[in-house]
């Protein structure tokens, strides 16, 4: 891995609602992915939005003293990445915004292990913001991973058209340039993507930046990727 030409500190946001099952994981991928990224400062914040379970608990055990567990009851995605956000912020409030990087992905994910050199390597080139893809779990039944295969484009050159709030990095001085997260139940990646590019930051979409995430068929945002993979599903069934 080369080394990186700048000193980046990273902030990592992961909302949370009800995902005692798999959050252990996903810190425990997140500190692996920022330790081969030889990142020296960096924070996580798990924003537990109306847990009834044990995922608080569980992630401030995993955390460890590395970051931090805010518990909100927003019941939005969009309002629980905006208030882990200024957590991170908060934390790094000595730091220049154009050297925080804020991460961002989901309780039900886990992340490569490359996910955050990758992400600091397209930064370094000049990226403001990436948004990366998701894979399915590899433990996922083979119709789903041939559908999702089928049906989820890469473009030839290594380029995509998705965004996913489970894989959307970008610069903390772009970040609070286009307003942050909107406090959004559904689509709140979409939006925030699309305000970058207006604001003409320079943007990137690449395969290289990858998050694992869960198959399931009831998500926990109605709208979200569990009903977009069930309703590929049905329609592969009616055809």
């Amino acid at each position: 891995m080369n080394a990186l030409r700048k000193p980046w500190c990273v902030g990592v946001i992961v909302p949370a609602h009800n995902e005692e099952s798999s959050i252990e994981k996903c810190v425990e991928t997140i500190f692996k992915s920022l330790s081969h990224a030889r990142v020296a400062r960096y924070w996580v914040v798990v924003v537990a939005d109306g847990c009834t379970d044990r995922t608080a608990d569980l992630a401030v055990a995993r955390l460890g003293g590395r970051g931090e567990v805010l518990r909100v009851m927003v019941r939005s995605a969009g309002a629980a990445r905006r208030a882990g956000a200024a957590q991170v912020l908060a934390h790094f409030a000595d730091v220049a915004p154009c050297e925080l990087w804020m991460a961002n992905t989901d309780a039900d994910s886990h992340v490569a292990v490359d996910w955050i050199s990758v992400q600091l390597s397209l930064a370094d080139a000049g990226a403001t913001g990436v948004a990366g893809i998701i894979r399915l779990d590899p433990e996922v039944c083979s119709t789903l991973q041939a559908l999702h295969r089928a049906t989820y484009l890469i473009d030839a050159g290594g380029t995509h058209n998705h965004v996913h709030g489970a894989n959307l990095a970008l610069r903390a001085d772009a970040y609070l340039d286009v307003g942050g997260w909107n406090d959004l139940p559904l689509a709140e990646d979409h939006c925030l993507w699309e305000r970058l590019r207006h604001r003409r930051w320079h943007v990137q979409s690449s395969v290289r930046s990858v998050v694992i995430t869960s198959a399931r068929l009831q998500g926990r945002a109605p709208g979200g990727f569990a009903d977009t993979l069930r309703a590929r599903l049905e329609a592969s069934h009616v055809a």
